[in-house]
């Protein structure tokens, strides 16, 4: 097969280090791809939130599988177009991508299929908002509606807090993902990211994680798109997995069914846990990152064969075959992240870390000058480990982290730590 990835993420890097650990996989391209992707894969200059041109490219370069990373090409309805051209895709139509790109279609998908979630109100008037707040108080939670790159999510405090959250949105913060509002109860409970894939009606759960939003160790300072992430999550017991998959994600894929935009691809539930019952933090429609990079060193080559069954509507006659093992992903980033960082620092020692199926460097963000690697992004490298424990899995990623020479770059050295 020839396998077109979009994006150029640690998230897409992860993905085509598993599509080529498969023996279906003959060609391999990335666009844009990165620095690190392109030591594995082919890397090509597209657009990617142009359907038409992808649709074009596919054709020219006999593309038989399309992958879609990242949200921002399903919210433009990229799979809409490619799927038009016949071509085979792993990602939602637009029309169901709306459970990512837009918070209050989401929320009112779960009222109509009485999936459980937080208690929301839904606000195109500034002044309305605040009201609202200030008939509530805090803590509350304030999101901009739409896509806003993982950063639209206020968790306030107090009543402060979100009247300014709201002003800042309402004021143009997050362009157009701004211009509603949802503002919710605060949820309380351990959050985890339960992973299925989807054709329609059938659901195939493939990986439970738990992220690091926050900069600072013990999850402290301002959210981030993510520090670092470990798989599985203890917390998402047998029991949690299969009340989530009977009360949230089973009525949601049957209410979109219902409405005429079933949903295909992969369906990342981003959940509350408390007492054993799982509640919807929200929906994304696209692997996390760097969550992929766990789940994909523990599927391996397997990937390409579940996603091509998602894609192709088979995935009733498909099962995941896990390994007992661990893994985790620590994110290296550079100063300053989630504020302002330098870009163009070089970084040494990549290539003195293992390279094998217990051992990945997925890179983030990065570019090559003069024969070297440089930090081209604010979250740069995910250095990804395996193994028997979350505890070996933490000190082989560690280990790597250890070697490589980036002063100019910082990491967490807590990832994990609820599970350890």
């Amino acid at each position: 097969m020839n396998i077109l990835i979009l994006g150029g993420g640690g998230r897409e890097h992860a993905l085509a280090w598993a599509v080529l650990q498969n023996p279906k996989c003959d060609r391999l391209i990335v666009a844009p791809g990165n620095a690190g992707i392109a030591q594995i894969a082919e890397c090509a200059a597209l657009d990617i939130l142009d359907g038409g041109a992808v649709a074009v490219f596919c054709e020219e370069e006999a593309v038989d599988l399309v992958i879609i990373g990242p949200e921002a090409p399903l919210a433009a309805g990229v799979a809409d177009r490619l799927r038009e051209a016949g071509i085979l895709v792993f990602g939602p139509s637009q029309a169901a991508a709306r459970l990512e790109s837009s918070k209050s279609f989401a929320k009112a998908v779960c009222a109509a299929a009485g999936a459980p979630t937080a208690a929301y109100r839904h606000f195109t008037d500034a002044q309305a908002a605040r009201d609202h707040v200030r008939a509530h108080g805090a803590p509350i939670v304030v999101k901009a509606d739409g896509l806003a790159a993982g950063k639209g999510v206020i968790v306030a405090e107090t009543e402060a807090q979100a009247l300014a959250a709201i002003d800042e949105m309402f004021g143009g913060a997050f362009g157009e993902a701004g211009a509603e509002v949802v503002i919710e109860e605060f949820m309380t409970g351990e959050e985890a990211s339960f992973f299925v894939l989807c054709d329609g009606e059938t659901a195939l759960p493939i990986g439970t994680a738990q992220d690091h939003k926050r900069v600072g160790e013990g999850d402290t300072g301002p959210n981030t798109g993510g520090m670092g992430a470990y798989s599985p999550a203890p917390v998402m017991t047998g029991a949690v997995t299969q009340r989530a998959l009977d009360e949230i994600v089973r009525p949601v894929l049957a209410e979109m069914v219902r409405r005429g935009t079933p949903c295909s691809g992969v369906l990342f539930v981003g959940l509350m846990i408390e007492a054993g019952a799982p509640r919807l933090v929200e929906f994304n429609v696209r692997f996390g990152d760097p969550e992929a990079q766990a789940l994909m060193m523990r599927l391996g080559g397997q990937a390409l064969d579940l996603m091509q069954a998602s894609a192709e509507g088979r995935l009733a006659e498909m099962s995941v075959n896990w390994a007992d093992d661990h893994a985790i992903c620590v994110v290296m980033a550079a100063r300053g992240y989630p504020g302002d960082y330098e870009k163009g620092s070089v970084i040494g020692g990549i290539e003195d870390c293992p390279e094998d199926s217990f051992h990945q460097v997925f890179h983030a963000g990065t570019a090559r000058r003069d024969g070297r690697f440089v930090a081209d992004g604010g979250r740069v490298l995910g250095v990804t480990a395996r193994g028997a424990s979350l505890r070996e899995a933490s000190d082989r990623a560690y280990g790597m982290v250890d070697r490589i020479d980036w002063p100019e770059g910082f990491c967490r050295r807590d990832i994990g730590w609820r599970a350890l």
